[in-house]
């Protein structure tokens, strides 16, 4: 009887043609060692990375999905993730940056301990530009201050996953470059045992990466919206809090003046209100999302 295939690595694919040359032969080699598969997603690629893969189409591990037009590095790894069927699913990035090693190191923890996600941590590693650093920088500090986050690099684009729990929370991930933070945010918030272990990372082999600044604020801003969809009261209450204690600060004072109450604490007290029951509110809407199905 054939053995089940445990794991499929999905790799996301744009414009990486020359690199897919040099990675696949040896992620393949892997692959047929350890019976597992491999799954990219060409992601709208202008280069010729769809006749890359063609060139690798006879081996039976390798799956390909070719979108028509570019639409995101999260879109490219959930076309992957959604056709996954086996136990567990990695992501890998195309440009050669992560080794064959880690793969297996990534997969052996998550058998061994039984976890529902295990990130390959770059911490003390350099990034690779200084944008990129500040960028990391913003995204660490901004899932801390308003998450329990029990991992340093939840954008790491290495992460091994149960499949079945990728595949149920698919929807609720961005189509862009924040999907790798998101997703991890998701499994935490939803209290899925998530580790993390040290990989290493080698440089890029050609072209150059799309991530930046930019993508750090989208990031920040996808955040807020995980936050206010699993935890809304982590927003709204400390806002709340802010706002009624500037307006007594405003108030009081003028209050033992003899000056009776002023417009801009009344307007205060007002808004911290409406700041407390939004957050009812939006806890209510968030038990309706949550349990809500992909096709619903």
């Amino acid at each position: 009887m054939e053995t089940a295939v445990p794991l499929t690595i999905v790799i996301p694919a744009y414009n990486e043609a020359e690199n897919l040359k040099i990675v696949l032969p040896d992620l393949l080699e892997l692959c047929e060692q350890h019976n597992w598969k491999i799954m990219i997603t060409n992601d709208g690629s202008k280069d010729d990375t769809r006749n890359v893969l063609q060139s690798f189409a006879a081996n039976p591990r390798l799956s390909v999905v070719h979108h028509k037009l570019n639409k995101g590095y999260g879109a490219a790894i959930k076309s992957s993730i959604a056709r996954c069927d086996t136990e567990y699913v990695i992501t890998v990035d195309a440009d050669g940056q992560h080794r064959k090693e880690d793969i297996v190191k990534l997969f052996d923890t998550i058998v061994a301990q039984d976890a529902d996600m295990v990130v390959g941590s770059r911490k003390g590693t350099k990034a690779a530009s200084r944008m990129r650093a500040v960028g990391k920088s913003i995204i660490r500090f901004t899932a801390k201050l308003l998450l329990t986050v029990p991992v340093h690099d939840i954008n790491s684009g290495m992460k091994i996953y149960r499949t079945e729990l990728a595949q149920k929370y698919l929807h609720l991930t961005p189509n862009q470059m924040p999907f790798s933070d998101i997703i991890t945010l998701i499994f935490i918030s939803n209290r899925h045992l998530v580790l993390e272990v040290p990989i290493k990372v080698n440089d890029r082999l050609k072209g150059e990466s799309t991530i930046g600044i930019q993508t750090a604020f989208e990031t920040v801003i996808e955040i807020l919206n995980i936050i206010v969809l699993f935890n809304p009261m982590k927003i709204f209450l400390p806002v709340s809090i802010i706002t009624f204690l500037a307006s007594c600060a405003w108030g009081i004072p003028i209050m033992l003046k003899g000056q009776g109450v002023s417009v801009g604490a009344l307007l205060g007290f007002m808004s911290a209100l409406i700041f407390f029951f939004l957050g009812l509110i939006a806890e209510q809407l968030t038990l309706i999302r949550k349990n809500q199905k992909p096709n619903d």
